[in-house]
Formats: C-alpha cells, sequence, structure tokens
C-alpha cells in the first residue's frame, strides 16, 4: 500500500499551488493564443475535435443567456458587458461558450414579470402596425445587420482570446407557450413569425395553439425556407471564421429531429459549397431522446442524462456535456472531472451574475468551484497526449480513470482506491479539487494492488505518468 506520508522515502512531496511552478509536471497555463480552426474531428481519438495540424483540443467553459443579445427588464433592457465576460472566461482558463440566441423580442417562459425583453433581432421592425410586444412590425425579407455585426465582433474577440464559439442559430425556449411546467410568459407573443408580429403575413402557428413549435418542424416549407435564408445569413458573416461550431436549436419541441436533420445537412452542403466547413451540433431536445441525437448527422452532440454518472463516450460523437441538459443551475466541482475521465467535453450552464432572472450570483461558492474545475480540467487535459488517452474505468477501482500507455488521469470522489498499473516508476501530482492546491510526487513505484491514498481529505484527483527509463 502506498500513503503519500513523509516517512516514506521513496517519493517526494511538494505542494505547489496549480497557478504556481510545479518542480517536475505542470500544466500548461491559460493561454492568450489566437483560436486555430476550423476544428474537425480528430482521426486519432473521435471523442475530441482537434486543429488543423490534427491536435485534439478539449472544449470546456462556461456559458451565460445573455452573452450575446441584451435581456432583462425594461426597454431596452441592461447592455451585457461582454469584454468583461471574456475576461472572466479568461480568468478562468475557459476555452469554449455557447452563443445563445433568443428569437423572441419580449417575454420569456421562465420569468414571470412581462416587461422582459431581448434585443436586437435578426429582422429590420419597418412595419406601420404594431407587434404585440408594442414596437413596429418585423419586415422577414428584411435583415437587420447589426445583429449580425455584432454576431461576428463578439466571436472575432473571443477567437483573439483563444476561445471556440458555438453559434446557437434557433431557441426552442422562444417558441412554445409552456416548457415542461414553466408558464409564466409567453415568448411565442413576442417571435417574429408570429401573425401579429410581421408584415409578410407570415403565421408559425398552424394549428391555433398559441404557440409556435411548429416552426421547428418542417410542417410549414415557406418558414423552413425562411429559417434557411437566416442560416445562409449567419454562414455569410461568420463562415470565414477559425473558431466558430454550430448548433441548431437549444432544446427544441420533442418533435423536432427531423427538422434539426435537414438543418444539418443544409449548413453542411452551403459551408461546402464555400470551401470552409465547421462542426455542425445537436442539444438535446425537451422533452427528447438521446438516440435522436446519436442517430442524426451532426458532428457533436449534448445528450440528456444524470450529471452524477456520465455515460462512456465511445467516440461515435464528441459529446459536449452540458449542464444545461442535464439538470439546469446545477452539478458541484466533482461532475468536470468525472465527465472528463469518461471522454467527455464538460460545458456548464453558468447564471454568471444572476441578471437574467431565474437566479444565481458571481459569488455562488458552488459555481465558483465549477469554474476553477472546469479550468483545472483544461489544464490537465493539455499536459495529457488526448491522441492517444482513452476513458478507462476497468483500471482504477474508482471507476473514473483516462489513460494511455504512458499517463493516468483518475479521480476519486475521496477514498482511497488502485490502478491497473505495470510496476514502473512514475512521477506526477495530486490535485485537490476543492482548493486548487497539488501535491507533486515522484520516484512513485506501483502496481495494479497499490493502494493510493490523497496526501488530503476529500475528493482528489492523480496524474501519474511513466518515468523514463
Amino acid at each position: 500500500m502506498v500513503r503519500f506520508v513523509p516517512l516514506l522515502l521513496c517519493l517526494i512531496l511538494i505542494e505547489v499551488t496549480i497557478v504556481g511552478e510545479a518542480p517536475t509536471v505542470q500544466p500548461t497555463p491559460a493561454t492568450t493564443s489566437v483560436a486555430t480552426g476550423p476544428l474537425r474531428v480528430s482521426s486519432a481519438n473521435s471523442r475530441y475535435f482537434a486543429t488543423p495540424d490534427g491536435r485534439p483540443v478539449l472544449l470546456t467553459g462556461s456559458h451565460t443567456w445573455q452573452n450575446f443579445q441584451d435581456t432583462g427588464y425594461g426597454d431596452p433592457p441592461p447592455v451585457f458587458d461582454y469584454p468583461a465576460y471574456l475576461d472572466f472566461l479568461q480568468r478562468h482558463n475557459h476555452n469554449f461558450f455557447r452563443l445563445w440566441v433568443w428569437e423572441q423580442s419580449r417575454w420569456s417562459n421562465e420569468i414571470t414579470r412581462d416587461d422582459y425583453y431581448s434585443l436586437p433581432s435578426p429582422y429590420l421592425r419597418a412595419g406601420s402596425r404594431l407587434a404585440l410586444d408594442g414596437k413596429p412590425r418585423f419586415d422577414l425579407d428584411r435583415f437587420d445587420q447589426s445583429y449580425f455585426d455584432r454576431m461576428r465582433e463578439r466571436i472575432m474577440a473571443a477567437g483573439d482570446r483563444g476561445m471556440y464559439v458555438s453559434v446557437m442559430l434557433f431557441d426552442g425556449w422562444s417558441i412554445e407557450a409552456c416548457k415542461g411546467e414553466l408558464c409564466d410568459n409567453n415568448p411565442w407573443q413576442g417571435h417574429p413569425f408570429n401573425r401579429a408580429n410581421n408584415i409578410n403575413g407570415v403565421d408559425g402557428d398552424l394549428n391555433g395553439n398559441a404557440s409556435g413549435e411548429e416552426t421547428q418542424t418542417l410542417a410549414s416549407p415557406e418558414i423552413t425556407a425562411r429559417q434557411e435564408a437566416y442560416v445562409r445569413k449567419v454562414i455569410d458573416t461568420v463562415g470565414d471564421l477559425d473558431n466558430i461550431l454550430y448548433e441548431i436549436s437549444n432544446e427544441g419541441p420533442a418533435d423536432s429531429a427531423p427538422w434539426q436533420y435537414h438543418m444539418i445537412e443544409f449548413i453542411k452542403a452551403y459551408e461546402a459549397s464555400r470551401g470552409k466547413v465547421h462542426p455542425v451540433g445537436m442539444t438535446s431536445n425537451y422533452p427528447g431522446e438521446n438516440a435522436d441525437l446519436y442517430n442524426s448527422p451532426a458532428d457533436w452532440i449534448s445528450p440528456n442524462g444524470d450529471v452524477n454518472n456520465p455515460p462512456l463516450a465511445t467516440g461515435a460523437k464528441v459529446i459536449l456535456s452540458d449542464t444545461d441538459h442535464l439538470c439546469g443551475l446545477c452539478g458541484d466541482s466533482s461532475w468536470p472531472w468525472k465527465s472528463f475521465t469518461q471522454g467527455e467535453n464538460p460545458i456548464y450552464m453558468d447564471a454568471y451574475d444572476g441578471a437574467y432572472g431565474i437566479g444565481g450570483s458571481m459569488n455562488d461558492p458552488n459555481a465558483m468551484s465549477i469554474r476553477d474545475n472546469l479550468g483545472y480540467v483544461r489544464r490537465y487535459a493539455s499536459l495529457m497526449d488526448l491522441a492517444t488517452a482513452r476513458p478507462r474505468p476497468d483500471l482504477c477501482s474508482t471507476g473514473y480513470c483516462l489513460a494511455n500507455s504512458e499517463e493516468y488521469l483518475v479521480f476519486s470522489p475521496g477514498k482511497d482506491f488502485t490502478i491497473g498499473l505495470n510496476g514502473a516508476t512514475y512521477y506526477g501530482q495530486w490535485l485537490n479539487p476543492g482548493t486548487g492546491r497539488i501535491v507533486t510526487v515522484t520516484g512513485v513505484r506501483a502496481d495494479s494492488s497499490t493502494d493510493f491514498q490523497a496526501p488530503f481529505s476529500g475528493p482528489a484527483v492523480l496524474y501519474l505518468k511513466k518515468q523514463p527509463s
């Protein structure tokens, strides 16, 4: 049994901070280099995307609802401080976020007050008659260029800081009168495809139920054609950038899978005609079956499931495991490690400063710990050879192990464990996820019967690398 205490002479322990300089191995620090791409599914390890030179990249980070459009109480709503948001991501060593889109101009399923607004919109407001939100109606034949200019500027600013951005194209929370049990205010009242809100006679409520879930089906060729025009405009605006991915819809209706498949194929065909192709993703429908995601033509997916028991990623799809689709505003500092060691790319639905209106704050201790650990995960991902690393729950008694022939990264919920080592000598470090402290170790001679015990209480991460002979 190997216990990391000073009496053992076979190894050396040195405690440092994770952001400090360790004597032996240290994860790569946060980078400010420009994001390179377009990303492709890695040919060496299809659990990850890779840069054009073949280097696998773990995508991880926090996303929040106001990072593209300004939303909130009052007209106009408060302006979101986007540069401060990028500072926040960079400070936590994050390299990915979803760029949120709200299709409606006013109202939300989750907000009881009816003075909740969202802007800008992709369509010009030019009608002489007023829409239901009290402003001029939308002209669906004319785009508002300022919307697309903002999109391009924000993605470029993120890319300059080494961050990748998933462009959300549509949102299932913008079209349904009720989303599950959430019926506080009907966002369909503020949607451009509501007949009362446009000058073009477009009516997305085909069954007359005061809801627009039909817009995310193929039921109306006219609406699908308009959505395709919008997607083309987005691609024409940002398709030359290297740091983007696409997401069809955030939690679309249960029957939206065929429409999403159509949109995925549409994007791939249109981008192929332009010469630069980016990954296209499909996230969990609400409600929805994960089989719809795995059977899709998407390059990446975000399934629903149990945040405490991530599934083993097989490489059939790149999985961006998103707490948004697992449990909403949830999770703890153990989840990023469970997700990462199962071969997933963990991303976090972050209430950020609480301005959206459904809870959370910048200083919430649990959120702060999750943000930190996403950054720690990324540091270890940069240290490991992701091209050869595979989830190997069979190699460690905790069930959470990412390994190749030279390296082992193990997460323990807080107990002794064994690793299927081969009797070589290893060096590496312990990480305390709760404090960010690391303990560097060297000269570890261990085999498959060796018990490991962290030099601190509670959850722990152990990284070991085989020492050169």
